[in-house]
């Protein structure tokens, strides 16, 4: 069956979409006590907060499935929006002695990414922040040729030469910042630029230098978010006017919504998170109190390991860091408790975010597909892998004049 929706058309009913709905899907639940929109939308909060743990976690994973939220929001057109193609691949499967010095995730996005790059022979292959340069190597390897990887890193530089060396791929590893005047002499009209998840303002740039080379790409991009900008600067034309006529902004927080999604982890990952969580609502609800300002106070993360063994430490710890003093008596077992009633509320409530997630997410891939169309590209959208592999397994692929 063909695809009823055009990139153009499936672009400007995403923005009329994200627009519309931008009240509900914006503020973020756990900064607020009693959400903006929870009075006008009372019997849609009732509805998620009644949900069974089971079936709060199954729509976190299958959020347009049998999702109560269809009696208010449309669901079904969400879904249809986002339904994208797996992009064809070429060649026969890559050998897994390629895999040495990969972790086995990387390798297996290597897998799935390499066979959708529709090299030509008579194009010059070039890895766009390139890191160690895993996915050029395998490049090279794979088609016979000598592959560019450009990495600003000089350690990373050099570990990717040195496995260059190793395994006899002819790589050459150039540190350049892409980001720098002069990334553009690495780009030429015959070069066919490839990014696996190049992050934000690099992928941009990778863009807008592809179109100014008239070069070929493939894109998986990754972490919008990632960006100099407040606020943020479509790329497309199409875009720009749907964005001024239905009045859509998108702050940097927004962009993140795009890529919170995240692949199941191991049970005591998700404890570690379930537990932090709790925690930083907990503290939420005392920093309130201590400080008598009924506002969110941000506190920086903390990596996996150094999360503070009791919630008294936590808080303690969270206090420090935000210059607050705590007083004495405080009752640390009922602002935990707190914390974990908080916490079943706030994972509910966050369901009409992850419904507009992966529909922003295809609305920055179609604004950077249709900017690719606008410079006179041939230009296709789909996904590369499933999403169990990695959530971010949107891929853009595009060719001036020829099939990309």
């Amino acid at each position: 069956m063909s695809d009823p929706w055009s990139p153009a058309r499936r672009l400007e009913r995403l923005t009329e979409l994200l627009a519309t709905w931008r009240p509900l899907w914006h503020p973020l639940p756990f900064q607020y006590p009693r959400l903006p929109w929870s009075a006008e939308w009372s019997a849609m909060a009732e509805a998620l907060l009644s949900l069974s743990d089971a079936e709060a976690e199954r729509l976190q994973e299958t959020p347009f499935i049998d999702s109560p939220l269809a009696d208010w929001l449309p669901v079904a057109e969400l879904e249809a929006l986002t339904r994208l193609p797996r992009l064809s691949g070429e060649g026969e499967p890559l050998p897994e002695r390629w895999a040495a010095h990969m972790g086995g995730r990387k390798w297996r996005q290597v897998q799935a990414f390499l066979p959708r790059v529709c090299l030509r022979q008579e194009e010059s292959p070039l890895e766009w922040c390139a890191g160690k340069g895993h996915l050029a190597r395998t490049l090279a390897r794979h088609h016979g040729v000598e592959v560019a990887a450009l990495e600003w890193d000089a350690t990373l530089c050099s570990s990717g030469a040195a496995l260059a060396e190793a395994q006899d791929a002819p790589v050459v590893l150039a540190r350049q910042d892409v980001m720098a005047p002069g990334v553009e002499r690495w780009l030429a009209p015959g070069s066919h630029a490839c990014a696996l998840h190049a992050c934000g303002d690099l992928h941009r740039r990778l863009l807008e230098r592809v179109v100014d080379a008239g070069c070929a790409v493939t894109l998986a991009p990754c972490c919008y978010q990632r960006t100099a900008d407040a606020w943020y600067r479509p790329l497309s034309r199409l875009a720009a006017d749907g964005m001024a006529r239905f009045r859509l902004e998108l702050s940097r927080d927004d962009l993140s919504m795009a890529v919170q999604e995240t692949v199941t982890a191991p049970r005591h990952d998700r404890r570690h998170r379930q537990r932090a969580g709790a925690w930083r609502l907990g503290f939420d609800r005392l920093q309130r109190e201590v400080r008598g300002v009924d506002d969110y106070l941000p506190v920086p993360s903390l990596a996996y390991g150094r999360m503070p063994a009791t919630f008294e430490a936590f808080c303690r710890w969270a206090a420090a860091r935000k210059g607050i003093t705590l007083p004495g008596g405080i009752d640390w077992a009922g602002h935990e408790a707190w914390g974990q009633r908080r916490q079943r509320d706030v994972t509910r409530l966050e369901l009409v975010r992850h419904l507009f997630r992966r529909p922003l997410e295809v609305w920055l891939g179609l604004d950077r597909l249709v900017f690719l169309e606008e410079a006179g590209y041939d230009a296709e959208l789909g996904t590369f892998c499933e999403r169990e592999l990695t959530p971010r397994n949107l891929l853009i692929r595009g060719r001036r004049g020829g099939p990309p």
